[in-house]
Formats: structure tokens, sequence, C-alpha cells
């Protein structure tokens, strides 16, 4: 069984953070370890207090996990202060980890911010250059590329920016009012867009780390990263559509959607 690694924080409402990406990793058939890097207070309605992790315990950790079940894949969520950061890429450049996803967690679905103005140089520095892909939101997208996003064309200058100044893929998610259900996804030069129906439904805490953590699950599983966005996407649509509440974060994989896509120069 392929295994994922999640560096984030926790959520006791069970519908982001690390109790998210478990429940999807797991339904999406890959064995899923974790390692905490803030205990927070939250609930579908926002957050009311987090309390870091010591960051040499974080340390450990990881090296619990990398020394005994070397994970397939890694995704990074919530990570709050310069020093955490700086153990986390200390640890992936160690033990050499690949499939790396990082979900830049700036602000809670809520509007509450989570991470300090520090803490996004040292992500951009440190954590984006080991990144496999990123996958900001349009409003995180904003602040990693420096550029406002208006229309697509902001989305795909944005992720040209971001993936040529840190070298990495990155898959800039729609919504926040920007074509609501469309994700581009950036890399070689070049941008795919994956299409997808806008799906009425209320429930939508913890979707970017429900969407990270699938993308992880299926590079643990050996899918290239166009397929594994595709699969991803697919879950996440899935689970909306048979209006789960995502914080069971268990989107049967049989409520899939018809999604089309489209390259734009660069690589296909």
């Amino acid at each position: 069984m392929k295994t994922a690694l999640t560096i984030a924080g926790t959520d006791p409402s069970g519908g982001a953070g690390i109790q998210a990406d478990i429940k999807t990793m797991t339904a999406n058939g890959v064995f899923a370890t974790c390692a905490v890097t803030a205990l927070v207070a939250q609930n579908t309605t926002g957050v009311r207090r987090f309390v870091e992790c010591a960051p040499d315990f974080l340390a450990e950790e990881m090296d619990c996990v990398f020394t005994d079940i070397f994970p397939d894949a890694v995704k990074t969520g919530m990570v709050a202060s310069v020093e955490l950061i700086g153990v986390i890429a200390e640890k992936l450049r160690q033990y050499g980890a690949k499939n790396v996803v990082v979900d830049p967690v700036m602000v809670a679905t809520s509007g509450d911010r989570l991470i300090s103005e520090t803490a996004v140089t040292a992500l951009k520095e440190q954590l984006l250059p080991l990144a496999t892909v990123v996958t900001p939101n349009i409003p995180e997208a904003e602040i990693l590329s420096g550029l406002s996003i208006q229309d697509a064309a902001g989305m795909e200058n944005a992720a040209r920016t971001i993936s040529e100044r840190y070298g990495c893929a990155v898959l800039c998610k729609g919504g926040h009012q920007i074509h609501d259900a469309d994700d581009l996804l950036w890399r070689g030069g070049g941008g795919k867009w994956f299409y997808g129906k806008r799906i009425n439904n209320p429930n939508t805490h913890g979707t970017g780390c429900t969407l990270s953590s699938a993308i992880a699950s299926n590079l643990a599983k050996g899918y290239d990263l166009d397929t594994a966005v595709e699969r991803a996407k697919a879950y996440i649509s899935g689970a909306l559509a048979a209006q789960l509440n995502l914080g069971a974060g268990s989107g049967p994989m049989d409520h899939m959607f018809d999604l089309s896509s489209r390259f734009i120069g660069g690589e296909a």
C-alpha cells in the first residue's frame, strides 16, 4: 500500500486540517501518516485560537515517519511560523522527500488569518522550491505572485509568475467569484485548464485541504501530475455533488463528474 504524509494543523470539527487530510488519503486508497504543526481550536464557522508545535518536536515527528514508514508523497498545510517552515524544509531535503504538495494555507475559509507576514516570506523562499506542485486559491496566488487576479488571464499570469519564480508547478484554484469551478495547472512553461461545474453546496469548509490531500494521494499511487489533479478534482466534485459535508472528507469515488480540460502552450 502506498503511503502519504500530511504536515498540518488540527481541526477538532474534523472538516479541515490533518483530520480531513487523513480521511481523504484513506478514501483515496493510501496509508496516511501525519506530523502536527499546530493545535487549532476551530470549527466550520471560524478559528478561535491556535497553539504551535515546538520546532524540535515537529522535527522528531517527521523523523519518526521518514525513518519508519517513508512516504510516497507529502502534503503540507497550515504552517504558521518561520521556525516551523525551516524545520519542514530541512527535513524534506534531509530525507529526499518526493511528490511534495504545498497547500499555502494563509487564510481559513472563514476569513481568519493563519500565518504571519514573515512566515509568508519563509514559505516562498524555503518550501516552494521543494514543491512538486503548490495549490493556492485566488487570494493566496495574489500574495505569492504579487499580482492582482480579476479574471482567467490574471490566473494565468499569476500561475506563470509563481512557477517561474520558484521552479514548481502551480495549481491555481478557481473560486472567490473567478472561474468558480475551473482550476489552472501551470508547469513547464505552459498551462492546462481543468473545467468543472459549480455545485451549490454550502459545506465548503476544508475543500482546499481535501483537494491537496487527494492530489498527494494520487501522486503517491504513481499517477502523473495532470492525472493526479484530474482525479483529485473529480473526487472533490463527487463529494460536493453528493451533498456531503467535506468535513467528513469521504466523497465516494463513484460520484464522478465529467471534467474537461484545455492546454495553453508549453508542455502538453
